[in-house]
């Protein structure tokens, strides 16, 4: 169990008649995470992730990591430097660079500051001898930094200049196989995103620098969205408005309904169809049955894991407290105990030492915060959880004196005057639904108009 006297959690305190500037790029979960003492600006552009954020990130990370590696997912990790030629061979130095980070070491050999892995990955294959068709589909993915120098960074983590990302990139014997695992990668992206139970959209999208003959892109709709999207409310296609021409915006390319509606989105994952763009150039290969080799047919597919924690804050939170994804919170329980000096402290801390012993049966101890700041009030104490997003808060104070001891639990915008093996119940009740919603296989029913859900 965690005691909050002993966390790093540097909350911003605003002095009572500070005057604060508005930002006019603050966005609410960059507010709030800031604020409540989760991120840190660093410089422009940057942030320090306080531990709070981290066990947000590291649970995400974690059903992530859990999703690849169902569809068969080798996890790797490559060098943050990546040689600029290979992207000269690539021909993705042709075009607009101005968000790379450009380099050079003391032999003046430039490298960039990888933005994506495409290239390094490709290459590596190359530069080893050519695979067997038995040992594909191969499936390498990483967890990691990225670097994109914005011009405008904003919104904190949701447009930063490093962020965290799962990249997986994909290699198959053919078109045919490609798009197999095109299916299957976006059917864990659906999973994933269904476990989060955040309200979201898959998109047609354009390739961009990317290249390849097919991607999607999936959305959390918010005000704050940089995407423009268009629904049909008729047949529930949905694409982000850089694939629709001018004169389809109008009416759905589908099914030429006009029923069609903008809205804005912030982008969470995307996935390409790669074909041989990067394989060609970069020779890599693998060994047909007949032994004469064949390039390999290539996808990609990000998750933005640091702008997912944001943009999940962005769509559940209120304006002044935050809520979590039922998997994602940093703790599942905060205890609070009596204010020290209080009539009722003695029993109260009887009662609290026995429930959190029982406590620790029902919950993992890591996922338990008691806030032991017993300096403070109880009011002060259930605000700070209540901002933090908890989703379950115990309250040990005066009713725990009484001869039959009850305590307060807030779940859900509900309190509740309980004994503390009734708590113990309910506790245990949320946490089997949560190891259900974890353990829910990847092989759940597909998504069926998830456009329409997230649009509505």
């Amino acid at each position: 169990m965690e005691r909050l006297s002993r966390l790093y959690w540097p909350i911003l305190v605003t002095p009572k008649n500070a005057v604060v500037k508005t930002l006019d790029a603050t966005s609410r979960s960059q507010k709030l995470l800031t604020e409540l003492g989760l991120i840190k600006p660093a410089y422009n552009g940057t942030f320090q992730i306080m531990p709070l954020a981290q066990r947000v990130l590291d649970k995400c990370v974690d059903l992530v990591r859990r999703q690849m590696r169902n569809v068969g997912g080798q996890q790797i990790s490559m060098p943050i430097l990546t040689p600029s030629e290979l992207w000269k061979k690539t021909g993705r130095l042709d075009g607009d660079i101005t968000e790379f980070y450009l380099l050079r070491d003391r032999h003046a050999k430039e490298f960039i500051l990888s933005p994506t892995h495409e290239e390094a990955v490709t290459a590596m294959l190359g530069s080893s001898a050519p695979i067997s068709y038995k040992q594909l589909p191969l499936r390498l993915f990483q967890i990691g930094p990225k670097f994109r120098d914005e011009l405008k960074p904003r919104f904190g983590l949701i447009r930063s200049k490093e962020f965290t990302m799962k990249d997986l990139y994909t290699f198959d014997r053919d078109t045919a196989t490609a798009l197999q695992t095109y299916t299957q990668v976006n059917s864990a992206y659906d999973a994933l995103f269904r476990q989060l139970e955040v309200p979201f959209v898959k998109v047609e999208a354009a390739s961009g620098m990317m290249g390849g003959s097919l991607s999607h892109e999936y959305h959390f709709i918010a005000p704050i969205g940089e995407d423009q999207l268009l629904s049909c409310d008729s047949c529930g296609y949905a694409a982000n408005v850089e694939t629709v021409e001018e004169s389809s915006d109008k009416a759905c390319s589908h099914c030429n309904s006009s029923s069609l509606r903008r809205v804005p989105g912030i982008e969470v994952g995307h996935t390409f169809l790669l074909n041989d763009k990067y394989s060609k150039p970069l020779k890599a290969m693998y060994l047909k049955e007949n032994g004469k080799p064949e390039y390999l047919v290539m996808g990609c597919y990000g998750i933005g894991i640091s702008r997912l924690m944001a943009a999940a804050v962005e769509v559940l939170a209120s304006e002044n407290e935050l809520r979590w994804p039922t998997l994602l919170a940093p703790f599942d329980v905060c205890v609070i105990g009596a204010k020290q000096g209080s009539r009722e402290e003695q029993a109260a801390n009887r009662v609290q030492n026995d429930f959190c012993s029982s406590l620790g049966g029902v919950c993992k101890e890591e996922d338990i915060l008691i806030d032991d700041r017993s300096y403070l009030t109880i009011g002060k104490r259930l605000l700070d959880s209540k901002r933090m997003g908890y989703p379950i808060i115990v309250v040990i104070g005066g009713t725990a004196a009484n001869p039959t001891p009850k305590i307060e639990l807030h779940f859900k915008s509900e309190k509740l005057d309980v004994e503390p093996s009734e708590a113990l119940k309910l506790i245990a009740e949320y946490r089997n639904r949560k190891l259900e919603l974890y353990n829910n296989s990847f092989e759940s029913k597909e998504h069926v108009n998830s456009s329409e859900a997230s649009f509505g």
